[in-house]
């Protein structure tokens, strides 16, 4: 018999799964794709050429869901990975989770068997839904062809919501393949598939912090991740220069303020909590990078901005919570309490120079390691000539345990969103796909990482993705033959003898290995070696790697006061 259904499409425009995939994507504003190939998958590969969206393949799927984690981070927009079914899903899972934790918009797209084989045993078939959805905000099976882009945007629309987030679909091979007509699928019209999330907080709120800032005589702010996310920098400038108030910023938000401003604080902020009157948290949850809430003094009264409402007063109890962007809810309580206050106020002006004090003693205390000429080199002296080495357009990206650590106190961002790191999941192996998310994102950048020599080893072979895409950027491995955090807690829990069970590694020369996969390398083992060598990778105009070797006794005040190790 003649197939009816088949001659009804005679003369219809018909349109696959894959390229209303790659519709959808391109109507969110998606310009790159990062995959590692797989048969499940290939029809959105060939979609996204019809819609002049790049396909960047690299060598792990971990690597995949990193750099688009780093591309929705870099942007504003959401990034995108693309891998095959099983263990290419499983792989990416990695990189899901760390978005999750960061607060970060990407959407993971993975392969699946033909719906025809379902519960059969088809090649990769796994549970991935099921195993994706308490790591995303969002995760589901497309069921038809003809739903594949509205489902795209459906999955958008939720990394969006409250705090941003991860989703994740499965597509059956035979739902991306197959075809349909192109006027029984619905295809999002850019701009026109969700509404703004921006929220400016309660206005009677906004009037309360408003007068606590006024009436606080010792204030401090925390710029969380957040306040890079909402692309409140400028919110921020202008309420602490306004009202006077110092601020620390951690995360993303590092840069909010340029290093040498009067209101920037980095190394105090312990002394800060401790004593203030009143401290607002911006963006940042009360997880285990603030003591879950017990560094900040009991005396003090507590303010917490976050676009989640399940993160404000989570793990500890506060004076005032706002659900709210950070930049809309700065705006108006800066406009609130406009004209209240001077800038110069007496009582602020001691505040603010007693933490000034508190600063400089700290950076004393530090100095004679941030010089010093010992080898092997000492970590503080190998990032101190890394913070020398930053302009205003490079954009810093720590890889690492024990050696991030050390960074973290001394490297300061010179404008914001110049500052990268896992963020609170802790995942090691993030620099490489970070760099080449950043490379593409914002090729205007100068792009500086630091690697703990274990960190690398984890996604590293993707520098051959970085030199095949012609990626330059100034990479340091801070090698001192071991995962050095975990070292110093055997250390501290199970004594000397038991130090170095499971985290000693090879002495490895990751110069050469650059030089092999057509980059620039060096080695270096002076202090006075450092800044040469950076200068000479930036001058390369290649992926360049410099193996500096630290000293593998000296550890982080960071590593010694995790409450793990006591």
């Amino acid at each position: 018999m003649p197939d009816d259904s088949q001659d009804s499409r005679e003369g219809q425009d018909l349109i696959s799964g894959g390229h209303l995939v790659a519709k959808a994507l391109k109507a969110e504003g998606v310009e790159v794709i990062y995959t590692l190939c797989g048969g499940h998958i290939i029809d959105i590969y060939d979609g996204c050429v019809d819609e002049g969206i790049d396909v960047v393949d690299v060598r792990h799927e971990q690597v995949a869901a990193h750099a688009a984690d780093g591309y929705a981070r870099l942007t504003g927009k959401p990034g995108c990975a693309v891998v095959t079914a099983g263990p290419g899903t499983t792989d990416a899972v990695t990189g899901v989770a760390n978005a999750f934790r960061a607060e970060s918009p990407m959407l993971l797209i993975g392969g699946q068997g033909a719906h025809t084989q379902h519960k059969m045993g088809s090649l990769q078939d796994l549970p991935h839904v099921d195993m994706m959805t308490p790591i995303t905000k969002f995760a589901s099976t497309v069921p038809d062809t003809a739903r594949a882009a509205d489902m795209v945007s459906m999955a958008f629309r939720e990394c969006y919501h409250g705090a941003p987030g991860p989703s994740f679909l499965e597509i059956p091979r035979d739902v991306l393949d197959a075809k349909v007509p192109a006027d029984k699928a619905r295809v999002p019209k850019p701009g026109n598939y969700r509404a703004s999330t921006r929220q400016s907080g309660d206005p009677d709120d906004v009037q309360k912090l408003a007068d606590l800032l006024v009436q606080a005589e010792r204030p401090a702010i925390l710029l969380g991740s957040q306040t890079w996310t909402c692309r409140a920098t400028d919110a921020a400038t202008e309420l602490v220069r306004t009202l006077n108030v110092p601020a620390y910023m951690n995360g993303a938000g590092r840069g909010t303020l340029p290093p040498g401003d009067p209101h920037h604080f980095q190394l105090s902020r312990r002394y800060a909590f401790s004593n203030a009157d009143l401290i607002v948290i911006v963006g940042t949850p009360f997880d285990f990078r603030m003591g879950y809430g017990k560094r900040l003094s009991p005396d003090a009264t507590v303010v917490q901005i976050d676009l989640d409402y399940r993160t404000v007063g989570k793990n500890r109890d506060i004076d005032l919570g706002i659900v709210g962007s950070a930049d809309l809810v700065l705006s108006a309580v800066t406009q609130a309490a406009s004209g209240r206050i001077n800038g110069g106020d007496d009582k602020r002006k001691a505040w603010l120079e007693e933490l000034r004090t508190a600063e400089q003693t700290a950076l004393d205390k530090r100095l004679p390691q941030l010089r010093s000429d010992a080898s092997p080199i000492h970590p503080y002296r190998l990032v101190s000539e890394i913070n020398d080495f930053l302009t205003e357009d490079s954009l810093y990206i720590g890889d690492g345990g024990d050696i991030v650590t050390f960074s973290g106190q001394v490297v300061q961002p010179k404008a914001p969103g110049n500052w990268m790191d896992p963020g609170p999941l802790g995942t090691l192996g993030v620099g490489v796909p970070f760099v080449l998310a950043a490379k593409q994102a914002r090729p205007d950048k100068e792009v500086v990482a630091l690697f703990g020599d274990g960190a690398f080893s984890l996604t590293g072979w993707d520098f051959e993705t970085l030199v095949r895409y012609d990626l330059p950027f100034v990479g340091i491995v801070g090698n001192n033959s071991s995962m050095n955090q975990i070292r110093y807690g055997q250390k501290a829990k199970y004594g000397e003898e038991r130090e170095r069970v499971g985290n000693t590694l090879g002495d490895v020369p990751y110069d050469e290995f650059a030089r092999m996969l057509g980059g620039h390398g060096e080695s270096v083992r002076e202090p006075s070696e450092i800044r040469p060598a950076l200068e000479r990778a930036r001058a390369s105009g290649k992926p360049s790697l410099i193996n500096v070797w630290i000293d593998p006794d000296a550890y982080a005040p960071g590593t010694m006061n995790q409450t793990m190790y006591k």
